[in-house]
């Protein structure tokens, strides 16, 4: 048997966030679609290390750390319920830290019917004016654009009842960028919004700890599924060979997409083997993996990367399209959580709910930043496989 450290290898998700700096984010795509079946979330406890790291990164106490899991873990149960009931009525929705609760927005047609069953079941309502179908088919008709390198992304936002384009501040004058906006402007409601960084993909040199390698990349494995692991597409192509922390041969690359979307599989042998569990890194004890209900905007998320390791922060944003200088990325979702070089690949998880992949980010884990994920989802459908839960 393999010394312990080899979990770290097998279950640390491929996180290639190389140069990683204030000026960097990284890429990543993914869709939940009706046949993205997750499991329902687990009402088991929190453990320790979990409502620890709680305490830490978002300020808070034991029992309000508590309070927290167990009002996103009923949100997350009650979102998709809640676009069900709502029908075309539906408007997007949303955690909301401060009570609690799951926002749910509809438009003004939404029945009193559909109203009064919405409170019933536990949800926060606002009315606003745009139905999600007509955000949806406003950000399709953006992704459909050339896009300049002085546009970072864009993404529905629900509680703002837009989409959002984010422009890089010093290409704010850019001609093409105005272009750009200009046209964005004609798909539907847009509210651009600058940002300090453009995104970028993050593979960083051979150096120690305990990644996975290929070539001379180093990437953070990711959740464990049966016959392999998932990461991110950007950490290799298919059929390229893997190899652990050990640099003992892991297996290959099975399927690899990127750019476009930022998902890989890599299929394990020769002596690794998968197990559910997504590493602490000693901050918190490792997680275990009961599922991959989808956590809402607002909710806590947290990631572990083979470099900056365990570090927890919010879910900002579902669906957003990233534009890295190797291309564009669809469907990621973006997170306050911060990433470094090495980190790519690496496991989003919500509780014991697995979220998604580490694609691309800018920041830091000293000054701070923001990541995106690939849905963990939209993998698992893309090439079949089953993750492997507890």
């Amino acid at each position: 048997m393999r010394r312990k450290r080899l979990t770290h290898a097998v279950l640390a998700v491929l996180l290639t966030l190389g140069g990683l700096s204030a000026a960097g984010a990284f890429p990543a795509s993914a869709s939940v679609s009706a046949a993205d079946t997750p499991r329902t979330a687990s009402p088991k406890a929190a453990s320790d290390g979990l409502l620890s790291a709680m305490q830490r990164d978002f300020g808070l106490t034991r029992a309000q750390a508590e309070i927290r899991l167990a009002a996103e873990r009923a949100a997350t149960a009650l979102a998709p319920k809640a676009r069900r009931t709502a029908g075309s009525a539906y408007a997007g929705s949303w955690f909301d830290r401060a009570d609690g609760r799951l926002t749910v927005a509809v438009t003004p047609d939404a029945s009193d019917a559909t109203r009064r069953a919405l409170r019933a079941a536990g949800a926060e309502l606002r009315t606003v004016r745009h139905s999600a179908r007509q955000l949806d088919a406003a950000k399709t008709r953006l992704d459909r654009l050339s896009v300049p390198s002085g546009v970072s992304g864009w993404h529905v936002d629900p509680a703002a009842n837009t989409v959002v384009v984010d422009i890089v501040r010093d290409k704010r004058s850019d001609n093409d960028v105005r272009t750009f906006v200009s046209r964005a402007r004609r798909t539907g409601p847009v509210t651009v919004r600058t940002v300090s960084a453009a995104p970028r993909t993050f593979a960083a040199g051979t150096v120690g700890g305990d990644p996975y390698y290929t070539g001379n990349v180093r990437c953070s494995i990711g959740f464990s599924v049966y016959g392999g692991f998932v990461t991110a597409g950007h950490c290799g192509r298919p059929f390229a060979a893997v190899y652990g922390w050990d640099g003992s041969y892991v297996g290959n690359f099975q399927g690899s997409s990127f750019p476009g979307d930022d998902y890989a599989w890599v299929s394990v042998g020769s002596g690794w083997w998968t197990v559910p569990v997504v590493l602490g890194w000693g901050t918190i004890p490792d997680q275990l993996v009961r599922g991959s209900a989808v956590a809402p905007v607002g909710s806590s998320i947290c990631r572990s990367g083979s470099t900056s390791h365990w570090h927890c922060g919010t879910v900002l944003a579902t669906n957003e399209t990233v534009n890295y200088s190797q291309g564009t990325v669809y469907q990621l979702t973006k997170t306050s959580v911060c990433a470094e070089p090495g980190d790519s690949g690496g496991s989003f998880i919500s509780g014991d709910q697995a979220q998604g992949v580490t694609s691309g980010g800018w920041g830091n884990c000293s000054g701070g930043g923001e990541t995106w994920f690939q849905p963990i989802n939209e993998i698992l459908n893309r090439y079949g496989l089953t993750l492997h839960t507890y």
